[in-house]
């Protein structure tokens, strides 16, 4: 499959000249995927489907086009870069447009240390239901489970091909298998419901059916009859399932397209301290088995590890070629296809882990809202002000006291990040490991 995927994308480079396109990039995608579902012990959906994807960026001087396709007929691939030519006539010039300097593409790397794909075989559906069907029961068996919202087992398999007339050629292959688990407890009005699960690139990593569906309902079980604090302001402690979005929200106004359009509260921080001195954020593409790794980027840049943020300090943006062209820099290989569009994107985090454990910042804490799940979001691009939905439970003297659902926690990202004290729970497995995080003074909004 990978030569057939790098033929793809030869053969659609090769349209581009053809069409007239001074210079262009191609990626081919070939997958496979399969998606299980089961509700009351009875298979309810399944589906495999196989796809290739096709996208095509060509540039005639200073003006480019992209254009995106499944079509592999030569004629269609012929019909594809006419158009994308067509497409570039017409559009405006762009000073930064344009790819990879020969002396910048990747010529060597290591897929196979990266191990991104599994080389087991592909499950059997019958292997992927029994999964579901053992996360169901094992989250029915626990009283006060009235029902599975869903229990769903999924794997995937792609090949990623890319290719440039700047010379670069490359390609790899990915893995993923998942299972999930949705639980209800209570009746009517009263119902709550909660969600364990895990997602791999080696199926043997996988968590248990029976911990996914455990887990899945001791969540929903400790969401019922919720209550809600005094609104005031309190500490509050982001469970480790949701803190990586915290610090996602940082990442994203350090991405270079946001900086270089100017909708970014992080504009004109770089350098200055934004984590306490004592953390780092580390962007890492070669960890093995990670789902974000990847040896090249979609310019065929070699990706390499750099500190986003180093001992607090903001050491630089996430680019691709055109943002950093357009801000005086150079790409720090983060460049990411979206369709047939490029852009900027971050790969592995990881953030300094503490030494204390959620139980001993909860005591830390004293009193205030430990949040294990969020809904809506608003986040001022431009200030950072933050405000989001949230649910979790209420701890007094450092102990959880009840759950508390139907809040809003609000504050400022560059106040907030400041002073956040990590816990020692991060999953290291993850595209992005962060740990539980205590912050400091937020505004409550309760009864």
């Amino acid at each position: 499959m990978t030569d057939t995927c790098q033929s793809l994308a030869n053969a659609l480079l090769d349209a581009a000249r053809k069409a007239g396109a001074d210079a262009a990039d191609a990626l081919a995608v070939d997958g496979a995927a399969q998606s299980i579902d089961v509700r009351g012990g009875v298979l309810e959906q399944a589906e495999r489907a196989e796809y290739r994807d096709l996208s095509l960026r060509v540039f005639l001087g200073q003006r480019s086009a992209s254009i995106s396709g499944s079509d592999i007929r030569p004629e269609a691939l012929a019909e594809m870069a006419t158009r994308a030519v067509a497409m570039a006539r017409e559009a405006p010039e762009d000073p930064y447009a344009g790819l990879a300097d020969p002396d910048q593409i990747a010529t060597d790397w290591d897929v196979a240390s990266l191990e991104l794909a599994d080389p087991a075989p592909e499950p059997a559906p019958a292997a992927l239901e029994e999964d579901a069907r053992q996360a169901e029961a094992a989250a029915l068996s626990h009283d006060g489970i009235t029902r599975i919202d869903s229990a769903a087992a999924q794997y995937t398999a792609q090949t990623i091909a890319l290719a440039a007339t700047n010379g670069f050629s490359g390609s790899y292959k990915r893995t993923s298998r998942a299972l999930y688990c949705v639980a209800i407890a209570g009746e009517g009005l009263g119902m709550e419901r909660d969600s364990d699960g895990d997602s791999r690139t080696f199926q043997s990593d996988l968590r248990s059916a029976q911990d996914i569906g455990d887990s899945a309902a001791a969540r929903a079980l400790e969401r019922l009859n919720p209550r809600k604090p005094k609104t005031g302001a309190y500490p509050v402690l982001f469970d480790e399932r949701v803190a990586a979005s915290l610090i996602g929200h940082m990442v994203a106004a350090a991405n270079g397209a946001q900086v270089a359009r100017g909708q970014s509260w992080l504009r004109g921080a770089l350098g200055e301290q934004i984590l306490p001195d004592h953390l780092s954020l580390v962007e890492d593409p070669h960890r093995p088995r990670a789902s974000a790794s990847r040896p090249f980027d979609a310019e065929g840049l070699l990706t390499r590890k750099r500190a986003v943020i180093d001992k607090g300090r903001l050491t630089g943006w996430t680019l691709d070629l055109a943002n950093a062209r357009k801000l005086g820099m150079e790409s720090t290989a983060n460049a990411a296809r979206g369709g047939a569009s490029v852009s900027p994107a971050s790969w592995n985090l990881t953030l300094t882990q503490g030494s204390q454990s959620r139980a001993d910042l909860m005591r830390e804490m004293g009193t205030g809202l430990l949040v294990t799940s969020m809904i809506g979001s608003t986040i001022n691009p431009n200030t950072g002000d933050y405000s989001r939905g949230a649910a979790g439970v209420w701890i007094e003297n450092g102990e959880p006291a009840y759950p508390v659902s139907g809040v809003t926690i609000a504050g400022n990202l560059r106040d907030m990040l400041r002073t956040i004290v990590p816990a020692n729970d991060a999953r290291t497995y993850l595209s992005r490991v962060v740990p539980s995080l205590l912050v400091e003074g937020l505004t409550l909004a309760g009864e």
